[in-house]
């Protein structure tokens, strides 16, 4: 055994290198004139959904009620029940013929693995698909979010592994956001005890110069990537070039993160270089006004 993996350690990484370098052109083309033909053709949701209750899963985290797609069922999940009707009740008003809301306390991996097998047995009679927002902290190691960041990474290969067992049966998009007009970019952080505080001097430190998108733009191209069948998705679309860099230099990826994130030894958490750059007039150019406001309710 030891000698046949000597030997593909030799052998096994300039061949699929080369297999890929060879492979990628062709498969590329394909992909462009795939992507291209599904925007001129989106698939339509509501048609495929009329038969069933839970056609699409996705999390209403960053849905505004103005985005809402008419005409199709859609089961819900978050992590304040409230917060989940108002949701629902605009989703009826709107013409949603049902809604199912799910409330939980970890919407970040449990509650998405326990809504979609609950939901799993309806999407495979209607051929439907889950539409997934996870977070680009999960493959982007940004710092002083931890935990956040593992919950992401299990979110997003738990729906890859699940793609793969159930192949065509359910459509899977995994969406990867960067920061996004949300409860978190506002300053809404969860204390130990399990409550909610704005901290918003905290919130700068950690978006820094980072764009903030609006929701209804990752709204926007939720919908779309779930009508034209896409298997990932990146909003802000730029963000994705930061993947590049995390495989092909992780390193300067790091040094980058630890100078601009990390404060010194005894500082303050808020006492690094992203917060005094946001402070110093990134906020006005980069942020939405709802991120400026200092009226963000403590609930």
């Amino acid at each position: 055994m030891d000698l046949v993996n000597g030997m593909l350690n030799w052998v096994a990484t300039p061949g699929m290198i080369a297999s890929l370098l060879l492979f990628y052109p062709p498969y590329y083309l394909f992909k462009t004139c795939y992507s291209f033909l599904s925007y001129l053709f989106p698939e339509d949701l509501a048609a495929r959904s009329s038969s069933s209750l839970v056609p699409p899963l996705a999390s209403a985290r960053i849905w505004p009620t103005s985005m809402l797609p008419r005409e199709h069922a859609w089961s819900w999940f978050a992590r304040r029940e409230w917060s989940l009707r108002q949701v629902a009740d605009r989703a009826l008003e709107i013409g949603a013929p049902d809604v199912i809301i799910l409330s939980g306390d970890d919407v970040n991996f449990w509650g998405a693995v326990q809504s979609t097998f609950a939901a799993l047995p309806h999407l495979k009679r209607t051929r439907g698909r889950i539409v997934v927002t996870a977070s680009a902290t999960g493959w982007n190691p940004v710092p002083r979010m931890i935990f956040y960041n593992a919950a992401n990474a299990a979110l997003i290969n738990f729906f890859e592994t699940l793609r793969t067992e159930l192949g065509s049966e359910v459509g899977i998009t995994i969406v990867t956001p960067g920061w996004i007009e949300s409860e978190m970019s506002k300053g809404k952080f969860l204390k130990d005890h399990g409550g909610v505080e704005v901290d918003q001097e905290f919130r700068d430190a950690q978006i820094g110069l980072f764009p903030v998108e609006y929701a209804k733009n990752c709204a926007r191209a939720m919908v779309q990537a779930a009508r034209q069948g896409d298997r990932y998705l990146t909003v802000p679309a730029w963000f994705r070039t930061m993947y590049l860099w995390r495989v092909f230099a992780p390193e300067v990826v790091e040094f980058c993160y630890r100078l601009v994130y990390m404060h010194s030894q005894g500082a303050n958490q808020t006492d690094v270089p992203s917060k005094t750059m946001a402070e110093g007039g990134a906020k006005q150019l980069l942020y939405p006004s709802s991120l400026r406001s200092s009226d963000v309710k403590n609930e």
